[in-house]
């Protein structure tokens, strides 16, 4: 076969296609049509309708920002901190195990899909009840929670998120500020932040040896008291020595207390000029602006969806009136000789 006639049965192939779409085009047109008004119909209906019975409500996505600071967190000392905290062994009855190299920003992202944060936000904002879970609660509601709770993080900026969907965007906010608080009382629970651990316990050694040091000025006090009221008691030198040994002991709390509010001022000279391992940035707030669904691309979608259907169904007619018009073709269906 020449390559003219290639062509030319290229160019009748075309026209034949084209002519089946114009002989169609009434039945293309109106399909396409009524797809477009029915996809315009049903955005306006699901916003005009409340969120709790719209079958396309408007959708919130609260997010939560926080700092973590991976630098000293190697794979060694990082899983050290896990096994001391009891976390390791955690991950191993469940099954999970972080990787070698893992750092404090993999942890944070573990910690978010655990069983233990999912059952405590289900319980604290009744997400069985709210969401209607019939069949298998716990595991029903730990499986959608997973799908509309996120947590991310940002290897460029060192930012961790947490964002949560829901059609109520105060009830979306609540969520996220509350797994956030949950991840902070985490961090400190498991001690990662060694600054942050000694700072406490500096706190109460100081707040222990300042009340240490009132008792006794007050026995001292006491003493004094007695001794001048009684000078010729016969209790005086068991009095005096006991006013010294309290001497001894309040001079030495004293330097204790010197000491530690020494270390305690250097520690903070220290915790300046680092990084917290775990720092919340910015809390979330109730979006204003939904996240999701875009009508208007769903609007789109449809028509075009629609417009291709009604492109098919045009050759699918088409080849049936052929298959009709030939009486082989009808022979061979019918199981007859033709």
């Amino acid at each position: 076969m020449s390559e003219k006639t290639q062509n030319q049965e290229d160019e009748i192939s075309l026209i034949d296609l084209f002519a089946v779409l114009w002989r169609r085009k009434k039945m293309i047109i109106t399909i396409t049509a009524l797809g477009a008004i029915g996809a315009v119909i049903f955005s306006v209906i699901s916003l005009v309708l409340p969120p709790e019975k719209s079958p396309l409500p408007n959708q919130y996505k609260p997010k939560a920002l926080m700092l973590i600071d991976n630098k000293s967190s190697s794979g060694g000392g990082l899983s050290s901190m896990l096994s001391s905290s009891g976390m390791g062994g955690l991950a191993s009855l469940a099954g999970l195990s972080l990787p070698s190299s893992s750092n404090f920003s993999d942890l944070a992202v573990y910690l978010v899909e655990t069983n233990s944060l999912l059952d405590s936000v289900v319980d604290e904002f009744d997400l069985i009840e709210r969401y209607k879970i019939k069949k298998f609660p716990r595991a029903s509601s730990r499986k959608m929670l997973k799908k509309i709770l996120e947590a991310e993080y940002n290897d460029k900026g060192g930012v961790f998120s947490i964002s949560f969907s829901d059609i109520d965007p105060v009830f979306a906010r609540n969520v996220v500020n509350y797994c956030t608080a949950y991840l902070e009382r985490r961090f400190d629970e498991l001690g990662l932040d060694k600054n942050k651990i000694e700072k406490e316990n500096l706190e109460i050694n100081i707040a222990n040896t300042f009340q240490e040091i009132l008792k006794l000025e007050g026995e001292s006090r006491r003493l004094e008291q007695s001794v001048a009221s009684a000078p010729y008691s016969g209790r005086l030198p068991a009095i005096t020595t006991d006013i010294n040994r309290i001497a001894l002991e309040l001079e030495a709390q004293r330097q204790v207390y010197i000491q530690l509010k020494v270390q305690y001022e250097l520690l903070k000279v220290d915790m300046a000029s680092e990084k917290p391992v775990f720092q919340v940035l910015e809390m979330a707030e109730v979006p204003d602006k939904k996240s999701k669904p875009s009508r208007g691309l769903l609007c789109v979608i449809i028509t075009f969806a629609a417009g291709f259907f009604a492109v098919f169904l045009a050759f699918a007619l088409n080849a049936i009136a052929d298959i009709k018009n030939d009486p082989e073709a009808m022979a061979k269906l019918k199981g007859t000789r033709y």
